[in-house]
This record gives C-alpha cells, sequence and structure tokens, in this order.
C-alpha cells in the first residue's frame, strides 16, 4: 500500500533510499510490503501525522514466490532486546546486512505493530525481483473515522 501520489514508482525503493525505514539505511533500495490488507493500513496509519487529512491510498496484490523468500528466525532479536520494537540501529543492520548479501529477493520480518504478523522486504535490485508478481493497483480508502 503506498500513497496513490507515489504509486507510479511504488516498486523502485526511491523513498526507502532517501529516507531510510526500519529495516534499511538510507541509501538502500528497499520496498515494504504486507501480509495482509489490514496490516498493510495500520502500518500507513501508524506513520501519518494526526493533524493530515487521510490520504489518498492504492493498493498492489502481490504474488510472492516462495522460492524467491528468505525466513529468519528473529527470536533471538527478542533475547537480546527484551521484545519488540527492536531499536533502530538493531533492525537497520539486519536490513542492510541482507541487502548486501541478496541472498533472495524478498525478506519476511515481523510486524512491529501486530508482532504475530509479518511484513516483507522487497529489493528491487536482486535479479530475481521481476519474478515477483504485482498485481494492478487498487484504490485503497482508510474510513473516515480513523483520520
Amino acid at each position: 500500500m503506498v500513497k496513490s501520489k507515489h504509486a507510479e514508482t511504488a516498486f523502485d525503493g526511491e523513498g526507502a533510499f532517501r529516507y531510510g525505514g526500519r529495516w534499511n539505511s538510507r541509501g538502500r533500495r528497499v520496498v515494504y510490503a504486507s501480509g495482509s490488507l489490514s496490516l498493510a493500513a495500520l502500518e500507513v496509519l501508524v506513520h501519518l501525522d494526526p493533524a493530515a487529512h487521510l490520504p489518498e491510498l492504492t493498493a498492489y496484490p502481490i504474488d510472492l514466490p516462495r522460492e524467491l523468500l528468505q525466513t529468519e528466525d528473529f527470536s533471538r532479536l527478542d533475547q537480546v532486546s527484551g521484545g519488540l520494537p527492536w531499536p533502530l540501529r538493531t533492525t537497520r543492520a539486519w536490513g542492510d546486512a541482507w541487502c548486501s548479501t541478496a541472498a533472495q529477493a524478498a525478506l519476511r520480518i515481523p510486524s512491529t505493530i501486530v508482532p504475530n504478523e509479518c511484513n516483507y522486504l522487497l529489493n528491487p535490485q536482486h535479479p530475481d525481483f521481476g519474478e515477483i508478481r504485482i498485481g494492478e493497483p487498487e484504490e485503497f480508502a482508510l474510513d473516515d473515522r480513523l483520520g
């Protein structure tokens, strides 16, 4: 899910490259995706300015072949940091290392908002990125009561 004004470039990783994110430092092209539409909506909401109007959003269905997905056991991070949310320097280091190795085109990561659900990092510079099937964009509207 992305603000509609960025829909044309939703999968180039430019926003993460310019500003960094929870799982990447500035200078790394990463695309953030969620395991469900509802989790994607929560991930957008948590980053909105409460005083701002709700943005127009666009959602993309993604079919991520299992062979392109890297999964990790993040339980040791819980032991080191005392549970979610993990320190930003820790998650960024983990994501940056994953980008550097280019082991897989996607990495499953736990959501900080709903720890039992998953988000995904997509590496648009990975040679297999083109095998990720991105569906047609769909308009998505948040309920006005959330704004």
